[in-house]
């Protein structure tokens, strides 16, 4: 299926100034939200206790915040709803007496009186636990990031691997910084969300580079934006219809998919939309800020050609006896 007919080459590198403009903005902004306003870290990475409780009917909020403050376990608790009116869930920072208590128990007898009610969940994670998980998390994407810079440095050359890692991180950091400014529990499947922005983003990229790898020998042109364009609106179609099937399941996913995955469907939606506009708009133009030389380029792959030309024509003549 054709959205996009190659009749017509779009200059896409001609907008590459508007795109850093508005990139440079997007990940300012980003890094200046994440500093005021921070993240709002999960029971996974802070550590704490999280109730989930489901009444008959509407959950009285008010009546629980003050029946919840009387006792000392639960200070500092938050209470919100939790999808529906009449289910809610209490968060609490972990202290050191609180890990080792039932606090489903003690969530029972602190409500006592609030109405008709059942304890759906507990879950508890010390902060010691927290911090280690929290870790591993960052290091995880510090490897993933790594590892896919040595991927692509083997498979294309040093410059698409730097410019697929620029890519990475405008994605990520974007991602990040409308976590935080919408303050989305940050949890492990926020983790699991970046994981799969890297992965999508980075395969969105490689199409894009290995079709101008693909155009660096078929497109007769000297001048590499040029060849960029020709590439990607050859790749145009293909996108565009990746991007809008992922985009509305994962859409789907967010509206209708409950409240437990609210924040990881909200994160691959920002995930999408700026890891397809980066492998266009910032991918490509870095390749050409990293100053590939096209010429450079068609004069190795003429020599390599050279050479294995040449160890067929020897490998041939031993065969033939006569070399």
């Amino acid at each position: 299926m054709e959205l996009f007919k190659h009749t017509k080459t779009y200059d896409f590198m001609g907008k590459k100034k508007i795109a850093l403009i508005l990139s440079v903005l997007l990940i300012l902004a980003s890094y200046a939200t994440l500093a005021t306003k921070g993240l709002n870290y999960g029971i996974d990475f802070a550590g704490g206790t999280v109730v989930q409780v489901k009444y008959d009917t509407a959950a009285p909020i008010n009546e629980m915040r003050t029946l919840i403050s009387k006792h000392e376990l639960f200070e500092g608790a938050s209470i919100s709803e939790f999808g529906s009116e009449d289910e809610v869930v209490i968060r609490v920072r972990t202290s050191s007496s609180s890990v080792t208590s039932d606090m489903g128990d003690l969530a029972r007898e602190a409500l006592k009186g609030s109405g008709n009610f059942e304890i759906r969940r507990v879950d508890i994670v010390g902060p010691k636990v927290g911090n280690e998980l929290r870790e591993k998390g960052i290091m995880a994407m510090i490897f993933a990031i790594i590892g896919i810079l040595i991927y692509v440095s083997f498979r294309f050359e040093w410059r698409f691997a730097l410019a697929s890692v620029v890519a990475l991180v405008h994605d990520i950091s974007i991602a990040m910084g409308a976590i935080s400014l919408f303050q989305i529990e940050v949890n492990l499947d926020i983790l699991a969300a970046m994981l799969t922005i890297l992965g999508y983003s980075l395969n969105d990229t490689i199409i894009v580079f290995d079709r101008i790898r693909e155009g660096l020998t078929k497109i007769k042109s000297a001048i590499l934006s040029a060849v960029i364009n020709e590439s990607v609106t050859s790749t145009l179609s293909r996108t565009t219809l990746t991007s809008l099937t992922t985009f509305f399941v994962v859409l789907t996913l967010w509206m209708w998919g409950g409240e437990i995955i609210h924040g990881f469907g909200f994160t691959l939606l920002v995930g999408i939309i700026v890891g397809t506009y980066s492998s266009i708009f910032v991918a490509s133009p870095v390749l050409i800020w990293l100053g590939f030389d096209i010429k450079l380029y068609r004069s190795k792959l003429a020599e390599k050609e050279k050479n294995r030309v040449e160890k067929e024509r020897m490998r041939a003549q031993f065969e033939q006896g006569t070399l």
